[in-house]
């Protein structure tokens, strides 16, 4: 916790009793990073989650009570968790949580779904509705027609299940309004906007200007489109650097020229430095909000990115960086040659995303939670 974090937290959040519901505990991304805050929030609340792999997530999280599921008992579901998907339903649904005034689920799988004692109030902050089975199932699971055919009567379930389990939520809380439409479509459900939040105090620009290699910061699988990137920077010669890992990364090495630079995992103080020294950040995929942009704007440095989704609310084009409206290589490189023209301001850059704050996130979250321990529509 930074100094002064604690003065942030709504006083009226010390006598709530709460529940915790997350997805799995397998890495620290964008999700676990607002599960962290809750946990920070909420420092007595119980975790209810499919996997728990203690190694990959923080002291924060780990020193909560963490409820897993039977994935647990079995070997090689916390990196295999995601063939797992078709059971993850029934046992989310086995979770018997105890009695509180709210359960608050952080949720783009299954956890939505766990059933809440009667009368206690159920907060969705939701990251999207399942998007295995609603938006990027061909990223996931393939283009095969034959494929698509045998998976087609599973992922129908699937998707009944989603629409069904919403109703036990009370209210919807989405990352963005990107996702708000997206819950409006799948689930026939209104839903409150709060943007996750960065953390301003450490993401800060740098003494230099950057500069010698752009730069992407994501988990490589496939719906990211990182092999969009390598292909075009293959062509460029420019070095780039790839900082990540996931089921993607043997691949994209093998497709990789010289210039692209692969470093796996980095820690938190890499991954600051390495946005300050880049020359863009280069976002090539489709995400419900993405964070990652928010991190290298609030250290001055400009984003190229696909034209689509939560990017369009987080960065300001011409502001913050330059857009393509193709996922092509061309349009890539040509957006790359764009940003690189342009003369960029480090200052102007981070205040187009100063609104991405903790205090505004928690005075956007406290307002949610108020309204559904109030019963409002």
């Amino acid at each position: 916790m930074s100094p002064g974090e604690e003065n942030l937290y709504p006083r009226t959040w010390e006598s709530l009793e709460v529940v915790l519901s997350h997805d799995w505990l397998t890495g620290m991304r964008g999700g676990e990073r607002v599960l962290e805050i809750l946990c920070r929030a909420f420092p007595r609340a119980p975790i209810f989650t499919m996997l728990h792999d203690p190694g990959a997530v923080s002291g924060t999280i780990n020193r909560h009570p963490v409820h897993t599921s039977l994935l647990q008992q079995v070997p090689g579901a916390r990196r295999h968790y995601r063939m797992f998907l078709p059971v993850m339903p029934y046992l989310v649904e086995r979770f018997r949580p105890p009695e509180a005034d709210i359960l608050i689920s952080t949720s783009h799988c299954v956890a939505k779904g766990i059933r809440p004692p009667p009368g206690m109030r159920h907060l969705c902050y939701c990251f999207t509705p399942m998007r295995y089975v609603w938006v990027f199932y061909e990223e996931y699971f393939g283009k095969s027609r034959l494929k698509q055919g045998l998976l087609s009567p599973l992922l129908g379930r699937l998707r009944e299940w989603d629409r069904r389990s919403s109703r036990r939520v009370d209210r919807f809380v989405a990352i963005s309004r990107n996702v708000q439409r997206r819950i409006e479509s799948c689930y026939q459900r209104p839903a409150d906007v709060v943007y996750p939040p960065v953390d301003l105090e450490w993401f800060t620009p740098g003494p230099g200007t950057g500069g010698e290699y752009d730069l992407i910061v994501s988990a490589l699988v496939p719906y990211k489109r990182i092999d969009l990137a390598v292909r075009a920077y293959s062509r460029t010669g420019y070095p780039l650097v790839i900082v990540g890992t996931g089921t993607e990364y043997e691949r994209l090495r093998r497709m990789a020229a010289e210039n692209i630079t692969f470093l796996g995992r980095q820690p938190d103080e890499a991954v600051r430095e390495l946005y300050r020294g880049c020359r863009c950040l280069v976002f090539p995929g489709e995400e419900d909000f993405g964070l990652v942009p928010v991190e290298a704007q609030a250290c001055g440095r400009p984003v190229v990115a696909y034209a689509a989704g939560g990017v369009l609310e987080s960065v300001e084009e011409g502001v913050g960086g330059v857009f393509f409206d193709e996922q092509r290589e061309d349009a890539l490189i040509s957006a790359v040659e764009e940003c690189a023209r342009r003369s960029w301001d480090g200052e102007k850059i981070r205040a187009s995303v100063l609104r991405f704050s903790l205090r505004s996130f928690l005075e956007g979250l406290d307002r949610s939670i108020r309204r559904c321990l109030a019963g409002e529509e």
